[in-house]
Protein backbone atom coordinates (compact mmCIF):
# COMPACT_ATOMS: atom_id res chain seq x y z
CA UNK A 1 0.00 0.00 0.00
CA UNK A 2 2.81 2.42 0.90
CA UNK A 3 4.54 1.70 -2.40
CA UNK A 4 1.33 2.46 -4.24
CA UNK A 5 0.83 5.72 -2.38
CA UNK A 6 4.41 6.68 -3.19
CA UNK A 7 3.53 6.49 -6.89
CA UNK A 8 0.85 9.17 -6.35
CA UNK A 9 3.40 11.49 -4.73
CA UNK A 10 5.15 11.92 -8.07
CA UNK A 11 6.36 15.50 -8.32
CA UNK A 12 6.11 16.01 -4.56
CA UNK A 13 8.61 13.40 -3.34
CA UNK A 14 11.05 15.96 -1.95
CA UNK A 15 8.36 17.40 0.30
CA UNK A 16 7.32 13.93 1.49
CA UNK A 17 10.95 13.15 2.40
CA UNK A 18 11.86 16.54 3.86
CA UNK A 19 8.88 16.74 6.21
CA UNK A 20 9.67 13.63 8.34
CA UNK A 21 13.38 14.55 8.46
CA UNK A 22 12.59 18.05 9.72
CA UNK A 23 10.03 16.68 12.18
CA UNK A 24 12.70 14.37 13.64
CA UNK A 25 15.08 17.35 14.00
CA UNK A 26 12.31 19.35 15.70
CA UNK A 27 11.60 16.45 18.08
CA UNK A 28 15.27 16.04 19.00
CA UNK A 29 15.46 19.76 19.81
CA UNK A 30 12.43 19.46 22.06
CA UNK A 31 13.97 16.48 23.84
CA UNK A 32 17.14 18.47 24.59
CA UNK A 33 15.21 21.17 26.48
CA UNK A 34 14.31 18.99 29.56
CA UNK A 35 18.01 17.99 29.89
CA UNK A 36 19.02 21.65 29.86
CA UNK A 37 16.34 22.34 32.48
CA UNK A 38 17.86 19.60 34.67
CA UNK A 39 21.25 21.36 34.44
CA UNK A 40 19.66 24.66 35.46
CA UNK A 41 18.03 23.05 38.51
CA UNK A 42 20.90 20.78 39.61
CA UNK A 43 23.91 23.02 38.87
CA UNK A 44 22.38 26.47 39.02
CA UNK A 45 19.38 26.79 41.34
CA UNK A 46 20.36 24.19 43.95
CA UNK A 47 24.01 25.41 44.01
CA UNK A 48 23.00 29.09 43.70
CA UNK A 49 25.35 29.55 40.71
CA UNK A 50 24.18 31.86 37.89
CA UNK A 51 26.80 30.81 35.32
CA UNK A 52 25.22 27.38 34.55
CA UNK A 53 21.81 29.04 34.42
CA UNK A 54 22.98 31.55 31.77
CA UNK A 55 24.78 28.91 29.68
CA UNK A 56 21.89 26.47 29.72
CA UNK A 57 19.34 29.27 29.26
CA UNK A 58 21.01 30.70 26.14
CA UNK A 59 21.41 27.19 24.70
CA UNK A 60 17.74 26.50 25.49
CA UNK A 61 16.67 29.60 23.52
CA UNK A 62 18.80 28.53 20.52
CA UNK A 63 17.38 25.00 20.61
CA UNK A 64 13.81 26.33 20.92
CA UNK A 65 14.30 28.64 17.91
CA UNK A 66 15.71 25.73 15.91
CA UNK A 67 12.69 23.59 16.86
CA UNK A 68 10.30 26.40 15.85
CA UNK A 69 11.98 26.92 12.48
CA UNK A 70 12.19 23.23 11.57
CA UNK A 71 8.61 22.69 12.74
CA UNK A 72 7.31 25.49 10.51
CA UNK A 73 9.22 24.24 7.46
CA UNK A 74 8.10 20.66 8.18
CA UNK A 75 4.47 21.82 8.28
CA UNK A 76 4.87 23.56 4.92
CA UNK A 77 6.48 20.48 3.36
CA UNK A 78 3.78 18.19 4.76
CA UNK A 79 1.07 20.47 3.37
CA UNK A 80 2.66 20.50 -0.09
CA UNK A 81 3.05 16.71 -0.08
CA UNK A 82 -0.55 16.12 1.09
CA UNK A 83 -2.02 18.56 -1.42
CA UNK A 84 0.07 17.02 -4.20
CA UNK A 85 -1.09 13.53 -3.22
CA UNK A 86 -4.71 14.72 -3.30
CA UNK A 87 -4.27 16.37 -6.70
CA UNK A 88 -2.73 13.23 -8.19
CA UNK A 89 -5.44 10.99 -6.74
CA UNK A 90 -8.18 13.25 -8.12
CA UNK A 91 -6.46 13.28 -11.51
CA UNK A 92 -6.21 9.47 -11.52
CA UNK A 93 -9.87 9.17 -10.52
CA UNK A 94 -11.02 11.63 -13.18
CA UNK A 95 -8.98 9.91 -15.90
CA UNK A 96 -10.58 6.59 -14.95
CA UNK A 97 -14.08 8.10 -14.82
CA UNK A 98 -13.50 9.66 -18.25
CA UNK A 99 -12.98 6.15 -19.62
CA UNK A 100 -16.18 4.82 -18.02
CA UNK A 101 -19.13 3.77 -20.12
CA UNK A 102 -22.67 4.75 -19.21
CA UNK A 103 -22.99 1.35 -17.48
CA UNK A 104 -19.97 2.04 -15.25
CA UNK A 105 -21.36 5.43 -14.21
CA UNK A 106 -24.72 3.80 -13.51
CA UNK A 107 -22.95 1.23 -11.31
CA UNK A 108 -21.17 3.79 -9.12
CA UNK A 109 -23.73 6.64 -9.44
CA UNK A 110 -22.60 10.17 -10.23
CA UNK A 111 -23.21 11.41 -6.66
CA UNK A 112 -20.94 8.71 -5.23
CA UNK A 113 -18.23 9.51 -7.77
CA UNK A 114 -18.35 13.18 -6.77
CA UNK A 115 -18.05 12.23 -3.08
CA UNK A 116 -15.10 9.97 -3.83
CA UNK A 117 -13.30 12.74 -5.73
CA UNK A 118 -13.93 15.39 -3.08
CA UNK A 119 -14.66 14.26 0.46
CA UNK A 120 -12.82 10.93 0.31
CA UNK A 121 -9.71 12.48 -1.24
CA UNK A 122 -9.83 15.27 1.37
CA UNK A 123 -9.87 12.62 4.12
CA UNK A 124 -6.80 11.00 2.59
CA UNK A 125 -5.06 14.39 2.29
CA UNK A 126 -5.69 15.23 5.94
CA UNK A 127 -4.55 11.81 7.08
CA UNK A 128 -1.36 11.96 5.03
CA UNK A 129 -0.58 15.33 6.59
CA UNK A 130 -1.18 13.86 10.05
CA UNK A 131 1.08 10.91 9.25
CA UNK A 132 3.88 13.10 7.89
CA UNK A 133 3.84 15.39 10.92
CA UNK A 134 1.98 14.20 14.01
CA UNK A 135 2.53 10.45 13.62
CA UNK A 136 6.24 10.78 12.79
CA UNK A 137 6.69 13.24 15.65
CA UNK A 138 4.77 11.05 18.10
CA UNK A 139 6.66 7.87 17.24
CA UNK A 140 10.05 9.65 17.37
CA UNK A 141 9.16 11.31 20.67
CA UNK A 142 7.87 8.02 22.10
CA UNK A 143 10.98 5.99 21.24
CA UNK A 144 13.53 8.68 22.15
CA UNK A 145 11.80 9.68 25.40
CA UNK A 146 11.57 6.06 26.48
CA UNK A 147 15.27 5.54 25.73
CA UNK A 148 16.26 8.69 27.68
CA UNK A 149 13.99 7.75 30.61
CA UNK A 150 15.54 4.29 30.78
CA UNK A 151 19.02 5.83 30.72
CA UNK A 152 18.20 8.25 33.56
CA UNK A 153 16.15 5.97 35.82
CA UNK A 154 15.05 2.48 34.66
CA UNK A 155 12.76 1.98 37.66
CA UNK A 156 10.60 5.00 36.85
CA UNK A 157 10.49 3.87 33.21
CA UNK A 158 8.73 0.69 34.40
CA UNK A 159 5.69 2.82 35.27
CA UNK A 160 5.20 3.62 31.59
CA UNK A 161 5.89 0.04 30.51
CA UNK A 162 3.03 -1.13 32.74
CA UNK A 163 0.55 1.46 31.43
CA UNK A 164 1.44 1.13 27.71
CA UNK A 165 -0.38 -2.22 27.12
CA UNK A 166 -3.59 -0.81 28.62
CA UNK A 167 -3.55 2.14 26.23
CA UNK A 168 -2.62 -0.07 23.24
CA UNK A 169 -5.49 -2.49 23.99
CA UNK A 170 -7.98 0.39 24.20
CA UNK A 171 -6.76 1.73 20.87
CA UNK A 172 -6.99 -1.65 19.11
CA UNK A 173 -10.54 -2.20 20.35
CA UNK A 174 -11.61 1.26 19.22
CA UNK A 175 -10.10 0.80 15.74
CA UNK A 176 -12.02 -2.44 15.27
CA UNK A 177 -15.27 -0.72 16.24
CA UNK A 178 -14.76 2.47 14.21
CA UNK A 179 -13.74 1.13 10.79
CA UNK A 180 -17.21 -0.15 9.72
CA UNK A 181 -18.80 2.99 11.16
CA UNK A 182 -16.64 5.22 8.97
CA UNK A 183 -17.62 3.19 5.91
CA UNK A 184 -21.29 3.70 6.76
CA UNK A 185 -20.67 7.41 7.26
CA UNK A 186 -19.20 7.76 3.74
CA UNK A 187 -22.13 5.87 2.24
CA UNK A 188 -24.51 8.19 4.09
CA UNK A 189 -22.63 11.13 2.58
CA UNK A 190 -23.11 9.57 -0.87
CA UNK A 191 -26.85 9.46 -0.21
CA UNK A 192 -26.89 13.07 0.99
CA UNK A 193 -25.03 14.27 -2.13
CA UNK A 194 -27.42 12.28 -4.30
CA UNK A 195 -30.39 14.11 -2.75
CA UNK A 196 -28.77 17.52 -3.23
CA UNK A 197 -27.72 16.78 -6.81
CA UNK A 198 -31.13 15.42 -7.76
CA UNK A 199 -32.90 18.44 -6.29
CA UNK A 200 -30.63 20.97 -8.02
CA UNK A 201 -30.85 19.26 -11.41
CA UNK A 202 -34.63 18.98 -11.20
CA UNK A 203 -35.27 22.31 -9.44
CA UNK A 204 -37.65 23.53 -12.18
CA UNK A 205 -39.79 20.39 -11.89
CA UNK A 206 -39.81 20.66 -8.09
CA UNK A 207 -41.06 24.24 -8.24
CA UNK A 208 -43.52 23.52 -11.04
CA UNK A 209 -45.18 20.81 -8.94
CA UNK A 210 -44.81 22.74 -5.67
CA UNK A 211 -42.89 19.87 -4.10
CA UNK A 212 -40.40 21.94 -2.12
CA UNK A 213 -41.75 20.61 1.18
CA UNK A 214 -41.39 16.98 0.05
CA UNK A 215 -37.86 17.58 -1.22
CA UNK A 216 -37.01 19.37 2.00
CA UNK A 217 -38.18 16.32 3.96
CA UNK A 218 -36.08 14.00 1.78
CA UNK A 219 -33.04 16.20 2.32
CA UNK A 220 -33.63 16.35 6.08
CA UNK A 221 -33.88 12.53 6.20
CA UNK A 222 -30.60 12.15 4.28
CA UNK A 223 -28.91 14.89 6.32
CA UNK A 224 -30.08 13.35 9.60
CA UNK A 225 -28.85 9.96 8.42
CA UNK A 226 -25.39 11.36 7.69
CA UNK A 227 -25.35 13.22 11.02
CA UNK A 228 -26.34 10.09 12.93
CA UNK A 229 -23.70 7.99 11.14
CA UNK A 230 -21.07 10.65 11.87
CA UNK A 231 -22.05 10.86 15.53
CA UNK A 232 -21.87 7.09 15.95
CA UNK A 233 -18.30 7.12 14.66
CA UNK A 234 -17.06 10.33 16.31
CA UNK A 235 -18.56 9.61 19.74
CA UNK A 236 -16.68 6.34 19.84
CA UNK A 237 -13.50 8.18 18.89
CA UNK A 238 -14.07 10.59 21.76
CA UNK A 239 -14.26 7.61 24.15
CA UNK A 240 -10.50 7.14 23.83
CA UNK A 241 -9.74 10.48 25.48
CA UNK A 242 -11.00 9.62 29.01
CA UNK A 243 -9.04 6.34 28.87
CA UNK A 244 -5.89 8.17 27.84
CA UNK A 245 -6.34 10.91 30.45
CA UNK A 246 -6.84 8.34 33.26
CA UNK A 247 -3.68 6.52 32.18
CA UNK A 248 -1.72 9.81 32.04
CA UNK A 249 -2.94 10.90 35.46
CA UNK A 250 -2.13 7.52 36.99
CA UNK A 251 1.37 7.58 35.49
CA UNK A 252 2.00 11.12 36.77
CA UNK A 253 0.92 10.22 40.33
CA UNK A 254 3.07 7.06 40.36
CA UNK A 255 6.14 8.86 39.00
CA UNK A 256 5.79 11.67 41.55
CA UNK A 257 5.32 9.17 44.37
CA UNK A 258 8.24 6.87 43.57
CA UNK A 259 10.45 9.67 42.23
CA UNK A 260 9.79 11.82 45.29
CA UNK A 261 10.93 8.97 47.54
CA UNK A 262 14.11 8.62 45.46
CA UNK A 263 14.86 12.34 45.75
CA UNK A 264 14.27 12.28 49.52
CA UNK A 265 16.51 9.21 49.78
CA UNK A 266 19.22 11.03 47.76
CA UNK A 267 19.01 8.32 45.09
CA UNK A 268 18.15 10.88 42.44
CA UNK A 269 18.65 14.60 41.78
CA UNK A 270 15.58 16.83 41.76
CA UNK A 271 16.42 18.14 38.30
CA UNK A 272 16.43 14.62 36.84
CA UNK A 273 13.09 13.87 38.49
CA UNK A 274 11.68 16.88 36.66
CA UNK A 275 13.30 15.66 33.42
CA UNK A 276 11.94 12.12 33.81
CA UNK A 277 8.50 13.55 34.56
CA UNK A 278 8.70 15.66 31.37
CA UNK A 279 9.76 12.67 29.31
CA UNK A 280 7.03 10.43 30.70
CA UNK A 281 4.46 13.11 29.94
CA UNK A 282 5.90 13.29 26.43
CA UNK A 283 5.63 9.49 26.13
CA UNK A 284 2.01 9.48 27.25
CA UNK A 285 1.12 12.44 25.04
CA UNK A 286 2.83 10.68 22.13
CA UNK A 287 0.76 7.57 22.73
CA UNK A 288 -2.34 9.73 22.74
CA UNK A 289 -1.29 11.40 19.46
CA UNK A 290 -0.51 8.00 17.93
CA UNK A 291 -3.99 6.88 18.99
CA UNK A 292 -5.69 9.87 17.38
CA UNK A 293 -3.58 9.46 14.23
CA UNK A 294 -4.43 5.78 14.02
CA UNK A 295 -8.14 6.54 14.40
CA UNK A 296 -7.87 9.13 11.63
CA UNK A 297 -6.05 6.51 9.57
CA UNK A 298 -8.93 4.12 10.24
CA UNK A 299 -11.34 6.69 8.86
CA UNK A 300 -9.10 7.31 5.88
CA UNK A 301 -8.88 3.58 5.25
CA UNK A 302 -12.55 3.57 4.27
CA UNK A 303 -11.91 6.51 1.94
CA UNK A 304 -8.78 4.84 0.50
CA UNK A 305 -10.79 1.73 -0.34
CA UNK A 306 -13.48 3.81 -2.07
CA UNK A 307 -11.00 5.89 -4.08
CA UNK A 308 -9.01 2.89 -5.27
CA UNK A 309 -12.24 1.08 -6.06
CA UNK A 310 -12.77 3.74 -8.75
CA UNK A 311 -9.14 3.86 -9.91
CA UNK A 312 -8.95 0.04 -10.13
CA UNK A 313 -12.31 -0.34 -11.87
CA UNK A 314 -11.96 -1.76 -15.36
CA UNK A 315 -14.21 0.04 -17.86
CA UNK A 316 -16.89 -2.28 -19.20
CA UNK A 317 -16.40 -0.73 -22.66
CA UNK A 318 -12.80 -0.83 -23.84
CA UNK A 319 -11.32 0.55 -27.02
CA UNK A 320 -10.93 -1.95 -29.85
CA UNK A 321 -7.63 -2.57 -31.57
CA UNK A 322 -8.88 -2.33 -35.14
CA UNK A 323 -6.24 -0.77 -37.42
CA UNK A 324 -7.55 -1.13 -40.96
CA UNK A 325 -10.83 0.70 -40.46
CA UNK A 326 -13.38 0.83 -43.26
CA UNK A 327 -14.09 4.11 -45.01
CA UNK A 328 -16.84 6.09 -43.23
CA UNK A 329 -19.95 5.45 -45.35
CA UNK A 330 -22.66 5.37 -42.68
CA UNK A 331 -24.04 1.85 -42.87
CA UNK A 332 -25.42 0.55 -39.53
CA UNK A 333 -26.43 -3.07 -38.90
CA UNK A 334 -27.98 -4.80 -35.91
CA UNK A 335 -27.56 -8.58 -36.00
CA UNK A 336 -29.70 -10.48 -33.50
CA UNK A 337 -28.99 -7.86 -30.81
CA UNK A 338 -30.21 -8.32 -27.26
CA UNK A 339 -29.40 -5.93 -24.43
CA UNK A 340 -30.08 -5.45 -20.73
CA UNK A 341 -28.84 -2.90 -18.22
CA UNK A 342 -26.26 -4.40 -15.85
CA UNK A 343 -27.57 -2.70 -12.74
CA UNK A 344 -28.60 -4.19 -9.43
CA UNK A 345 -31.99 -5.78 -9.75
CA UNK A 346 -31.97 -5.59 -13.56
CA UNK A 347 -34.79 -7.64 -15.05
CA UNK A 348 -35.33 -8.95 -18.56
CA UNK A 349 -33.69 -7.72 -21.74
CA UNK A 350 -34.86 -4.25 -22.81
CA UNK A 351 -33.97 -5.12 -26.42
CA UNK A 352 -34.59 -8.59 -27.84
CA UNK A 353 -33.29 -10.09 -31.08
CA UNK A 354 -33.05 -6.86 -33.02
CA UNK A 355 -32.21 -7.30 -36.71
CA UNK A 356 -31.92 -4.08 -38.67
CA UNK A 357 -29.97 -2.90 -41.71
CA UNK A 358 -29.64 0.86 -42.30
CA UNK A 359 -28.03 1.77 -45.60
CA UNK A 360 -25.64 4.74 -46.11
CA UNK A 361 -27.43 8.02 -46.62
CA UNK A 362 -30.82 6.74 -45.46
CA UNK A 363 -33.14 8.83 -43.31
CA UNK A 364 -34.45 6.38 -40.71
CA UNK A 365 -36.98 7.09 -37.99
CA UNK A 366 -37.54 5.00 -34.88
CA UNK A 367 -40.95 5.21 -33.24
CA UNK A 368 -42.72 3.38 -30.46
CA UNK A 369 -44.30 3.85 -27.09
CA UNK A 370 -42.53 4.96 -23.95
CA UNK A 371 -40.14 2.34 -22.58
CA UNK A 372 -39.89 0.30 -25.79
CA UNK A 373 -36.08 0.69 -25.96
CA UNK A 374 -35.66 3.42 -28.58
CA UNK A 375 -32.89 5.32 -26.75
CA UNK A 376 -31.28 2.07 -25.65
CA UNK A 377 -31.08 1.01 -29.30
CA UNK A 378 -29.25 4.09 -30.58
CA UNK A 379 -26.95 4.18 -27.52
CA UNK A 380 -25.47 0.88 -28.70
CA UNK A 381 -24.17 2.40 -31.94
CA UNK A 382 -21.46 4.66 -30.37
CA UNK A 383 -20.91 2.00 -27.64
CA UNK A 384 -22.25 3.98 -24.72
CA UNK A 385 -23.32 0.47 -23.72
CA UNK A 386 -22.27 -2.89 -25.10
CA UNK A 387 -24.70 -5.49 -26.41
CA UNK A 388 -25.55 -8.52 -24.29
CA UNK A 389 -25.87 -10.76 -27.35
CA UNK A 390 -25.42 -10.24 -31.05
CA UNK A 391 -23.50 -7.59 -32.97
CA UNK A 392 -23.78 -3.93 -33.91
CA UNK A 393 -21.78 -3.08 -37.03
CA UNK A 394 -20.85 0.28 -38.51
CA UNK A 395 -19.63 0.14 -42.12
CA UNK A 396 -19.36 -3.63 -41.86
CA UNK A 397 -17.12 -3.74 -38.77
CA UNK A 398 -18.28 -4.73 -35.28
CA UNK A 399 -18.27 -1.59 -33.12
CA UNK A 400 -16.31 -3.51 -30.48
CA UNK A 401 -13.37 -3.69 -32.88
CA UNK A 402 -13.21 0.07 -33.40
CA UNK A 403 -10.97 2.34 -31.34
CA UNK A 404 -13.51 4.39 -29.40
CA UNK A 405 -12.21 7.67 -30.83
CA UNK A 406 -12.41 6.25 -34.34
CA UNK A 407 -15.96 5.00 -33.84
CA UNK A 408 -17.38 8.07 -32.14
CA UNK A 409 -15.49 10.37 -34.51
CA UNK A 410 -17.71 9.24 -37.37
CA UNK A 411 -20.95 9.56 -35.37
CA UNK A 412 -22.78 12.76 -34.47
CA UNK A 413 -25.06 12.36 -31.46
CA UNK A 414 -27.75 14.64 -30.07
CA UNK A 415 -29.02 13.14 -26.83
CA UNK A 416 -32.40 13.48 -25.15
CA UNK A 417 -30.91 15.75 -22.51
CA UNK A 418 -29.52 18.72 -24.38
CA UNK A 419 -26.28 19.66 -22.64
CA UNK A 420 -24.39 22.88 -23.24
CA UNK A 421 -21.25 23.90 -21.41
CA UNK A 422 -20.32 27.21 -19.83
CA UNK A 423 -18.42 29.27 -22.38
CA UNK A 424 -19.30 30.90 -25.66
CA UNK A 425 -21.62 29.57 -28.36
CA UNK A 426 -18.56 29.27 -30.60
CA UNK A 427 -16.75 27.10 -28.04
CA UNK A 428 -19.79 24.83 -27.74
CA UNK A 429 -20.09 24.42 -31.52
CA UNK A 430 -16.38 23.63 -31.79
CA UNK A 431 -17.01 20.52 -29.67
CA UNK A 432 -18.29 19.04 -32.93
CA UNK A 433 -15.04 19.81 -34.75
CA UNK A 434 -12.34 21.88 -33.09
CA UNK A 435 -10.81 22.68 -36.50
CA UNK A 436 -14.03 24.00 -38.02
CA UNK A 437 -13.80 27.33 -39.82
CA UNK A 438 -16.02 30.35 -39.25
CA UNK A 439 -17.93 29.54 -42.44
CA UNK A 440 -18.54 25.96 -41.30
CA UNK A 441 -19.86 27.14 -37.94
CA UNK A 442 -22.21 29.60 -39.61
CA UNK A 443 -23.42 26.97 -42.10
CA UNK A 444 -24.11 24.46 -39.31
CA UNK A 445 -26.00 27.14 -37.35
CA UNK A 446 -28.09 27.92 -40.43
CA UNK A 447 -28.80 24.23 -41.10
CA UNK A 448 -29.96 23.80 -37.49
CA UNK A 449 -32.12 26.93 -37.76
CA UNK A 450 -30.05 28.54 -35.00
CA UNK A 451 -28.31 31.28 -36.99
CA UNK A 452 -31.01 33.94 -36.64
CA UNK A 453 -31.31 33.77 -32.86
CA UNK A 454 -27.51 33.55 -32.46
CA UNK A 455 -27.10 36.75 -34.47
CA UNK A 456 -29.81 38.43 -32.41
CA UNK A 457 -27.37 38.40 -29.46
CA UNK A 458 -25.02 41.39 -29.36
CA UNK A 459 -21.94 39.15 -29.39
CA UNK A 460 -23.23 36.60 -31.88
CA UNK A 461 -21.15 33.41 -31.81
CA UNK A 462 -19.11 34.87 -28.95
CA UNK A 463 -22.16 35.12 -26.67
CA UNK A 464 -21.44 33.57 -23.29
CA UNK A 465 -23.62 30.69 -22.14
CA UNK A 466 -24.15 30.01 -18.46
CA UNK A 467 -23.62 26.53 -17.09
CA UNK A 468 -26.05 24.15 -18.76
CA UNK A 469 -27.16 26.88 -21.17
CA UNK A 470 -29.76 28.22 -18.76
CA UNK A 471 -29.76 31.63 -20.49
CA UNK A 472 -31.28 30.23 -23.70
CA UNK A 473 -34.67 28.59 -24.22
CA UNK A 474 -35.26 24.86 -24.57
CA UNK A 475 -35.80 25.13 -28.33
CA UNK A 476 -32.67 27.26 -28.76
CA UNK A 477 -30.67 24.79 -26.71
CA UNK A 478 -31.86 21.90 -28.91
CA UNK A 479 -30.92 23.74 -32.10
CA UNK A 480 -27.45 24.58 -30.76
CA UNK A 481 -26.92 20.89 -29.92
CA UNK A 482 -28.02 19.90 -33.43
CA UNK A 483 -25.67 22.51 -34.93
CA UNK A 484 -22.82 21.13 -32.81
CA UNK A 485 -23.43 17.64 -34.22
CA UNK A 486 -23.70 18.93 -37.79
CA UNK A 487 -20.36 20.75 -37.52
CA UNK A 488 -18.76 17.32 -37.28
CA UNK A 489 -20.11 16.31 -40.73
CA UNK A 490 -20.55 12.77 -39.40
CA UNK A 491 -21.14 9.60 -41.38
CA UNK A 492 -24.00 8.79 -39.00
CA UNK A 493 -26.14 11.44 -37.30
CA UNK A 494 -28.34 10.27 -34.42
CA UNK A 495 -31.03 12.49 -32.92
CA UNK A 496 -32.71 11.11 -29.82
CA UNK A 497 -36.01 12.99 -29.69
CA UNK A 498 -33.97 16.15 -30.23
CA UNK A 499 -36.57 18.37 -31.92
CA UNK A 500 -39.34 18.05 -29.34
CA UNK A 501 -38.94 21.66 -28.18
CA UNK A 502 -39.12 23.27 -31.64
CA UNK A 503 -42.22 24.02 -33.65
CA UNK A 504 -43.23 21.90 -36.63
CA UNK A 505 -42.19 24.45 -39.24
CA UNK A 506 -38.70 24.80 -37.77
CA UNK A 507 -38.44 21.03 -37.44
CA UNK A 508 -39.36 20.68 -41.12
CA UNK A 509 -36.64 23.14 -42.16
CA UNK A 510 -34.08 21.28 -40.03
CA UNK A 511 -35.12 17.99 -41.63
CA UNK A 512 -34.84 19.54 -45.09
CA UNK A 513 -31.33 20.79 -44.29
CA UNK A 514 -30.32 17.20 -43.55
CA UNK A 515 -31.30 16.20 -47.08
CA UNK A 516 -29.64 19.18 -48.74
CA UNK A 517 -26.46 19.68 -46.72
CA UNK A 518 -25.77 16.25 -45.23
CA UNK A 519 -26.07 14.23 -48.40
CA UNK A 520 -24.52 10.84 -47.85
CA UNK A 521 -24.96 11.10 -44.07
CA UNK A 522 -27.10 8.42 -42.48
CA UNK A 523 -29.66 10.12 -40.23
CA UNK A 524 -31.33 8.13 -37.45
CA UNK A 525 -33.97 10.03 -35.55
CA UNK A 526 -36.12 9.00 -32.61
CA UNK A 527 -39.41 10.83 -32.87
CA UNK A 528 -42.64 11.05 -30.94
CA UNK A 529 -44.61 12.77 -33.70
CA UNK A 530 -45.19 10.56 -36.71
CA UNK A 531 -46.08 13.62 -38.78
CA UNK A 532 -42.46 14.77 -38.48
CA UNK A 533 -40.96 11.54 -39.85
CA UNK A 534 -43.59 10.10 -42.17
CA UNK A 535 -41.42 10.99 -45.18
CA UNK A 536 -38.44 9.02 -43.86
CA UNK A 537 -36.86 6.40 -46.10
CA UNK A 538 -37.52 3.82 -43.41
CA UNK A 539 -39.56 3.88 -40.20
CA UNK A 540 -38.79 1.26 -37.56
CA UNK A 541 -41.51 0.44 -35.04
CA UNK A 542 -40.35 -0.84 -31.65
CA UNK A 543 -42.68 -2.61 -29.25
CA UNK A 544 -41.61 -4.19 -25.96
CA UNK A 545 -37.96 -4.17 -27.00
CA UNK A 546 -38.44 -5.89 -30.36
CA UNK A 547 -38.85 -4.70 -33.93
CA UNK A 548 -42.58 -4.83 -34.63
CA UNK A 549 -42.29 -3.54 -38.17
CA UNK A 550 -40.15 -1.57 -40.62
CA UNK A 551 -40.95 0.21 -43.85
CA UNK A 552 -42.19 3.48 -45.27
CA UNK A 553 -45.13 5.36 -43.83
CA UNK A 554 -47.53 4.06 -46.47
CA UNK A 555 -46.33 0.47 -46.07
CA UNK A 556 -46.70 0.55 -42.30
CA UNK A 557 -50.13 2.14 -42.48
CA UNK A 558 -51.25 -0.85 -44.56
CA UNK A 559 -49.44 -3.66 -42.73
CA UNK A 560 -48.62 -2.64 -39.14
CA UNK A 561 -51.40 -2.29 -36.58
CA UNK A 562 -49.17 -0.79 -33.86
CA UNK A 563 -47.96 1.97 -36.18
CA UNK A 564 -51.49 2.64 -37.35
CA UNK A 565 -52.73 2.89 -33.75
CA UNK A 566 -49.98 5.38 -32.87
CA UNK A 567 -50.81 7.44 -35.97
CA UNK A 568 -54.57 7.39 -35.31
CA UNK A 569 -54.09 8.33 -31.63
CA UNK A 570 -51.99 11.33 -32.61
CA UNK A 571 -54.58 12.36 -35.21
CA UNK A 572 -57.35 12.16 -32.65
CA UNK A 573 -55.27 13.92 -30.00
CA UNK A 574 -54.19 16.71 -32.30
CA UNK A 575 -50.73 15.18 -32.75
CA UNK A 576 -50.72 15.89 -36.46
CA UNK A 577 -49.15 19.18 -37.45
CA UNK A 578 -50.46 19.21 -40.96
Amino acid sequence: MLKRFASYLRGYERYAIASPVLVIVETVCQLIIPLLMAQIINEGILKEDMAPIWRAGVLMVVVALCATFTGAVAAKCATNAAQGLGANLRRAEFERIASFSFADIDRFSSSSLITRMTNDVTNIQNTSMICLRILIRAVTMLVASMALTLSINPRLALVVLVILPVMAAALAALMKICFPLFEKMQKALDHLNERVQENLVAVRVVKAYVREDREREKFIDANDGFTAAGLRAVLRMVAIQPVMMICMSAATVLVLYFGGQMVLGLEMDLGYLQTVLDYIMQILMSIMMVGMAVLQLTRAQASIRRVFEVIDAQPSVTSGDGKDLPAPRGRVEFRDVSFRYQTEGAGEDVLRHINLDIQPGQFVAIVGGTGTGKSSLVNLIPRFYDVHKGQVLVDGLDVRNYPLDGLRGRIGMVLQNNVLFSGTIRENLLWGNEDATEEELIQAAKDAQAYDFIMSFPDGLDTNLDQGGVNVSGGQKQRLCIARAMVRRPAVLILDDSTSAVDSATEGRIRESFRENLKGTTVIIIAQRISSVQYADKIVVLDEGAVAGAGTHDELMKTNQIYREIYDSQQEGGGSDE
